[in-house]
């Protein structure tokens, strides 16, 4: 590539992008970078665009005008309005799944259907458009019953249900109350799978796949996994209890057919295949999918990635991925969420931060910034519910997760709350 800068999109404003910013920036080609709409840690690394992350119409009016060359396709929402369609129709270059590809996300009722037909190991379970019927039918569940939100709900739909009246209060929580709106139309209600869940995540082109380390998000608000979900509070990858073997399991029986089937159904997957899994007796089975980067996870899996994200991105793109080898260090990472007080809840937004240049003082400590803004007066202010991702790097877990807390005791900002065990329960070494 000549001298002439690379003009990239980044839509949406959260610690993956941020993160993912972070890592592009370290290209070793020209470029320029752009966020839409960003957050105070993304505009230190190039411009804020005050775009919404779903308005479609005028992010692609900014991308033709501002002659982008590639935009990339972050958040849930925009991949499942069909952004990824939009801006391709325009000739307009971007990283992430069609709208039809997206739909193993956007729906989960298309997603378990989908891991029906083609025999990928799930959670039974059944699709429900009626309260009435979805209540009769948990009335002989056994217990306990899972009932998920079918469309998109900022990973809280999800409601595991001890009796048969919490359930019925969930499907009317869901379906009667509206409380998801759109989202909760259609409800899913699984069995119940034990097990230790992680998050998988594979570069895909359509056809082929490279997959990254293991990894797992904390996804419960207190310690010791209590309270209500949120959207993440911390993860670790990679994963001590997960070995090579596991890995190649995953990729044979999930990841692999995933690919094959999406292909069948006339919707290949190109971009960032996630499915979460929970690893049961019988081997791993796959809880949802997301049809993009993890967040917090993207935090910790950029501290490791060592291959160019931009190459990566262009080879998923351009049917490639098997010929580019990718490259992890091998070390620890950890991000630790830093949040504001009553989230997942109501929370305030305004609070000052301090702390963060002597936190990052520690070269083996990056701070990601997710819900902030700058004030009038130029001082950081809180702007979401979680407000940053504390990320560190070790030559193991214990001393990657040592040095994030430590870190932590820099910040400051009032109500600021966050998990003191994220991987606590998977330290063997």
């Amino acid at each position: 590539m000549d001298n002439t800068k690379q003009k990239i999109l980044i839509i949406g404003g959260g610690g993956r992008e941020h993160a993912v910013g972070w890592k592009i920036a370290q290209s070793k080609n020209p470029i320029e970078l752009f966020f839409a709409p960003g957050n105070a840690g993304t505009a230190s690394l190039g411009k804020n665009i005050p775009i919404k992350a779903t308005d479609i119409d005028q992010l692609l009016k900014f991308a033709e005008k501002e002659n982008i060359n590639l935009t990339l396709a972050l958040p849930d929402d925009p991949l499942a309005l069909g952004i990824v369609d939009t801006f391709k129709a325009k000739g307009q270059r971007i990283f992430g799944p069609t709208k039809d590809a997206a739909r193993l996300e956007s729906s989960k009722a298309y997603a378990k259907n989908f891991m029906q037909k083609y025999g990928l190991p799930t959670a039974k379970f059944m699709t429900f458009t009626d309260s009435q019927n979805a209540k009769k039918y948990v009335e002989t569940h056994t217990l306990p019953v899972v009932v998920k939100v079918s469309g998109l709900a900022l990973g809280k739909g999800v409601f595991i249900c001890q009796t048969h009246d919490e359930a019925k209060n969930a499907i009317s929580e869901i379906m009667e109350k509206n409380s998801f709106g759109e989202a909760g139309k259609e409800i899913v209600i699984e069995e119940f799978l034990a097990g230790k869940e992680i998050s998988i995540h594979a570069f895909c082109d359509g056809e082929n796949f490279s997959l990254f380390p293991s990894s797992q998000d904390h996804k419960r608000i207190g310690e010791g996994n209590t309270g209500p979900n949120t959207g993440g509070m911390g993860t670790i990858a990679p994963l001590p209890f997960v070995d090579e073997n596991l890995m190649k399991k995953i990729a044979e029986t999930i990841v692999a057919p995933t690919l094959a089937g999406m292909k069948k159904e006339g919707a290949p997957f190109q971009g960032i295949l996630y499915p979460g899994l929970i690893l049961t007796n019988d081997g791993p089975k796959i809880l949802e999918y997301n049809a993009r980067f993890g967040d917090p996870e993207t935090q910790s899996y950029m501290r490791l990635l060592e291959t160019d994200l931009l190459e990566i991105m262009e080879a998923c793109m351009d049917q490639n991925i098997k010929e580019l080898p990718i490259k992890w260090t091998d070390a620890s990472a950890c991000t630790i969420i830093l949040a504001s007080q009553g989230y997942p809840g109501d929370y305030r937004k305004g609070e000052v931060i301090s702390g963060i240049d002597k936190a990052e003082e520690n070269k083996d400590i990056v701070v990601f910034h997710a819900g902030t803004s700058i004030g009038a007066g130029g001082e950081l202010l809180t702007n979401g519910g979680r407000v940053l991702g504390v990320s560190a790097i070790g030559k193991n877990l214990t001393e990657a997760l040592a040095t994030a807390y430590s870190a932590i005791s820099h910040i400051n900002f009032s109500g600021m709350q966050y998990r003191k065990d994220i991987g606590n329960t998977n330290l063997t070494n």
